[in-house]
């Protein structure tokens, strides 16, 4: 039997998809018997974010290190890199796997800081996106890209979440140059379960961080344009927290929006699909949203852009899609899936087929696998 490994996990922000993976991950990597660390920001996530790590810490035996990691490169970065370096030397992790941009910059050069001093470990990267959401035609999607290309030389193994995502990653920065995996994002058991919607929900529910990048701005405007569809007024919530919260609730009320489109705070995934049976998802940009995969294993309805990998869990040609980008488009599935009433039986996918394709057990287990081979050709070489 493999020896249990030691695993440390990178990433800057805990928000969003990223702290989920690595929450699922920890969790489960935990039950088959590793010992489970994470490193990241200090400066982002509240008391939502707070809670979260309350749930996942009793899997952590290596515990949580948190560090001021900014968004954007700057000279900070270097104290962040020599802190992290002492605190993970002293973890003597077997792995150290870097998520997102920053966290996968930060897991390669450590771990790449290590092996100097003779120190085995494996360094693997997962982009959830990230630095694949840039432009190959702006400056600062060159130099993204570029340093992408030569981060490679430090990687052991590069983990795309979805097909979409190694697709991008080959148009955008290369055929890769050191092994990979395509290892679906999974969710775990218990999100698989019917959510009724309350006796007072709305029509149509966002859920998620609250920024350009997710298309918060569309939904106000696809909902303005979907009750001029239906000839009535609608009702809409805004479940999330994010630097431009304000700009979204000015242009609510501009629109005159403000009593029909409410907001609140980031809360639990179950708590805020309670309150809609039909969950919008219109972001410009995506690797595989964990939202869709909850909605859909929560039996809710979902309408989203055709961004990312999102086809590959609604199906690739699913009338549930709209163009991205394009809130006439959004609005017209919007309004098709509140007046037509066997319009989710006939679109959604089952959850038996999602836990088919999407179960944390299963990426996990083939990350665990993924690990060990790097681990042993290592040894070998």
């Amino acid at each position: 039997m493999a020896k249990p490994l030691r695993i440390l996990h990178c990433f800057r922000s805990p928000v969003g998809g990223i702290f989920r993976h690595v929450r699922d991950l920890a969790e489960e990597q935990s039950k088959a018997g590793h010992e489970v660390g994470i490193l990241c920001d200090s400066l982002t996530g509240g008391e939502h974010e707070d809670r979260l790590f309350d749930d996942v810490r009793p899997f952590l035996s290596l515990g949580v290190t948190r560090l001021p990691i900014r968004r954007q490169i700057s000279l900070s970065d270097a104290t962040t890199l020599w802190s992290s370096y002492k605190k993970v030397k002293s973890l003597r992790p077997d792995v150290l796997h870097g998520h997102g941009a920053k966290g996968g910059l930060l897991a390669r050069i450590l771990g790449s800081a290590l092996r100097v001093n003779r120190y085995r470990v494996a360094r693997l990267y997962t982009a959830h996106g990230g630095s694949l959401h840039f432009s190959r035609a702006s400056p600062q999607g060159l130099l993204v890209h570029s340093l992408e290309r030569l981060l490679e030389f430090f990687t052991d193994g590069l983990i795309f979440i979805c097909e979409f995502e190694r697709r991008t990653y080959e148009s955008k920065i290369g055929k890769p140059r050191t092994r990979t995996a395509m290892i679906y994002n999974g969710i775990s058991e218990r999100d698989f379960r019917s959510v009724p919607t309350r006796s007072d929900s709305v029509h149509f529910v966002y859920i998620g961080m609250l920024r350009d990048l997710k298309g918060p701005d569309l939904f106000v405007d696809a909902f303005a344009k979907t009750e001029r569809r239906v000839g009535r007024p609608l009702s809409a919530l805004m479940i999330g927290d994010g630097p431009d919260k304000d700009k979204y609730r000015t242009m609510m009320i501009q629109r005159g929006l403000g009593h029909r489109i409410g907001m609140l705070p980031a809360m639990r995934v179950h708590e805020a699909f309670a309150m809609s049976q039909n969950v919008v998802v219109p972001s410009r940009a995506e690797a595989m949203p964990y939202i869709v995969l909850e909605a859909l294993a929560a039996e809710k309805t979902v309408i989203a852009s055709r961004v990312g990998g999102i086809a590959e869990a609604l199906g690739e040609h699913s009338p549930a899609l709209a163009e991205a980008g394009n809130a006439d488009d959004l609005a017209r599935i919007m309004a098709v899936a509140i007046t037509e009433p066997t319009w989710r039986q006939q679109t959604m996918p089952d959850s038996e087929t999602i836990r088919s394709t999407f179960s944390a057990a299963v990426m996990a287990r083939d990350t665990i696998e993924l690990y060990y081979d790097i681990l042993e050709y290592s040894d070998e070489h």
